[in-house]
């Protein structure tokens, strides 16, 4: 095969591949994956764990941010996954979550069951089922889309079995046709309202495999696809099957995965070195193991394939380490099972046994990960320096291919680099690292904010530069990383900064916290004394407690004496109504 067709070739499969990396940079996809197959009190299903595995890598490759699969779930543990992800949909543009297993219509209401439910009266649905309308609830947020996907319109398998309280309480046969009252929500059954849909004969359901074949085709628009969706189960099962989807949207068209960008103008021919860097550069931009793959099929040897066989170390890396991460959690909840359930010691130590080696391997895995991680770090800044080097060597290009040379550049130093810029600067700001704008500006201030996260994350990243690397190490972290800092006359309360009020007779001290204002004490000040002379020629004054009694009995009734009774003659002959003479104790 000559060059330029090799070339032709894989800028037609880089150019797929992109498709699947870009919508990272545009719009928050997320999903949650809900498949039941092992039900402990009836008869267990074959394809919908298989039919949940199949989603999720089809979201998965269409490039999801979020695709949360789980199986055989409780109802306990189903609330809590579907609260798990009532969170990650808050910030999302799309929210999708698709069920495969048992669900039932009661009274006109849809119930989803989980593998644990007994179902032995008709009431029993209200306690051991789940709503439909709680899992609209979960995927409220979503501001573009929000999608569930229901193949889960089986036969009722407790329809034997379960006891009817009321008779008059409708059961019907597959599910009952919904309304959705919120704006931008779609609800699509395996089989329309009051049917049932078939297992189908192969691994996979017929809808589930119609699904994975149309919804994330790149610029369909999701209402075409189940459209395409429905035409293929009907082929499938003789008109016996027909997909329905319930609800509505507005004018525009809503894909799953976008459209993909108007190609670029065409290049000049590279060198083989040249050729091997550029697509080497697209695959670092999608930056998963099919595209990373495709590029070592195409250059299996040299210094390019080495630094990609290193993006996929930490990729494998990063997938042990999530892996382990699960373990770890499934068996430290074995654990606490048994020791609030009061087992056997013997059981519980080999739990705890158990539940430690799954710990250090999380560990493990941990560190396994953050050298992989640091290894292709280091490999990317030694190939930037390295171009960076050749680039200064070498010759200006002419006049006439300037043009063209920028268009080639644009690959690693266009519009895709300062989106990277934007996202890190948004995921910091999430985790409460960088309190200015997402400008797409990797100024000081940023540099700043990185040094901050790897302080309190306790990781390595490169602060001179915004990388993917840099976005999917901080995207792991699901809350605050570093602490709310601020300003004086503030304090934190949750994620917010509330200004100090003090109590009156207090303020605020520098070390920012209410002191109370001490009162101030009066001083005694001195005069200067007088002179001897001065104070001898002064007239006399009577104290004012004197002054203030002798006024009090200057005009009274000389024949009244201070208690109010009139005087004997000797008492006025001795002036007993005058001030001395009281005083002097005389009279009475």
């Amino acid at each position: 095969m000559s060059g330029s067709l090799k070339l032709c070739r894989w800028a037609l499969a880089a150019a797929a591949f992109l498709l699947v990396g870009e919508p990272a940079f545009a719009e928050k996809r997320v999903a949650l994956i809900l498949g039941n197959s092992a039900y402990q009190n009836v008869a267990p299903l074959s394809n919908p764990v298989n039919d949940s595995s199949k989603m999720a890598a089809t979201l998965k490759n269409a490039g999801f941010d979020v695709v949360d699969s789980r199986r055989d779930l409780p109802a306990a543990e189903t609330r809590r996954a579907l609260r798990d992800f009532a969170d990650r949909a808050r910030d999302a543009d799309i929210a999708v979550v698709y069920y495969a297993g048992h669900g039932i219509e009661v009274d006109g209401a849809n119930y989803l069951i989980p593998v644990d439910a007994r179902l032995e009266r008709d009431t029993d649905i209200y306690d051991e089922g789940l709503s439909l309308d709680r899992i609209l609830i979960a995927i409220e947020p979503a501001k573009k889309l929000r999608l569930v996907i229901l193949d889960a319109c089986r036969d009722n398998p407790f329809a034997r079995t379960m006891k009817r309280t009321v008779a008059s309480r409708a059961i019907g046969q597959g599910l009952a046709k919904v309304e959705p009252t919120s704006p931008n929500v779609l609800i699509a059954y395996s089989a329309k309202a009051g049917s049932t849909a078939a297992d189908g004969d192969g691994k996979n359901s017929p809808f589930t495999s119609a699904l994975s074949n149309h919804l994330t085709k790149p610029g369909l628009d999701v209402r075409r696809a189940f459209g395409f969706v429905r035409d293929e189960v009907l082929k499938t099962t003789n008109n016996r099957q027909e997909p329905f989807v319930y609800g509505s949207l507005g004018g525009e068209d809503v894909p799953l995965v976008p459209a993909p960008r108007a190609a670029p103008a065409a290049a000049p021919a590279l060198s083989a070195q040249a050729e091997a860097r550029r697509d080497y550069e697209l695959a670092l931009q999608i930056g998963n193991k099919s595209a990373l793959n495709a590029f070592l099929g195409q250059y299996p040897d040299g210094f390019y394939s080495s630094l990609a066989k290193l993006q996929l170390d930490k990729i494998a890396a990063e997938e042990a380490r999530v892996a382990a991460t699960e373990k770890a959690r499934l068996a430290e909840q074995e654990r606490a099972r048994l020791a609030a359930e009061g087992a056997q010691k013997s059981q519980q130590a080999k739990a705890e046994a158990e539940a430690k080696a799954a710990e250090q391997a999380r560990v493990a895995a941990e560190k396994a990960k953050q050298v992989a991680q640091e290894q292709a770090a280091a490999a990317e800044q030694k190939r930037v320096a390295a171009e960076s080097a050749a680039a200064d060597k070498a010759p200006a290009p002419a006049p006439a291919d300037k043009d063209k040379t920028v268009n080639v550049a644009a690959l690693t130093s266009g519009p895709p680099q300062a989106d990277v810029t934007k996202s890190v600067q948004a995921e910091l700001q999430r985790v409460g690292c960088l309190a200015g704008n997402a400008d797409g500006n990797w100024n000081r201030a940023s540099q700043r904010s990185l040094t901050l996260f790897n302080r309190y994350a306790g990781t390595k990243l490169d602060t001179k530069v915004a990388s993917v690397d840099t976005l999917d190490t901080i995207k792991l972290k699901s809350a605050r990383v570093c602490p709310l800092v601020c300003e004086h006359g503030f304090k934190a309360e949750g994620e917010r900064c509330a200004k100090i009020t003090c109590a009156e007779g207090s303020f605020l001290n520098d070390d920012n916290e209410c002191e109370k204002r001490s009162a101030r004490k009066p001083v005694a000040k001195r005069g200067k004394p007088e002179p001897r002379q001065a104070l001898e020629a002064r007239p006399y004054q009577a104290p004012r407690a004197r002054q203030a009694a002798a006024g009090r009995y200057q005009g009274r009734d000389p024949s009244i004496g201070a208690s109010g009774r009139p005087l004997t003659g000797l008492e006025r002959q001795q002036g007993c109504n005058g001030y001395q003479a009281i005083m002097s104790g005389v009279c009475p």
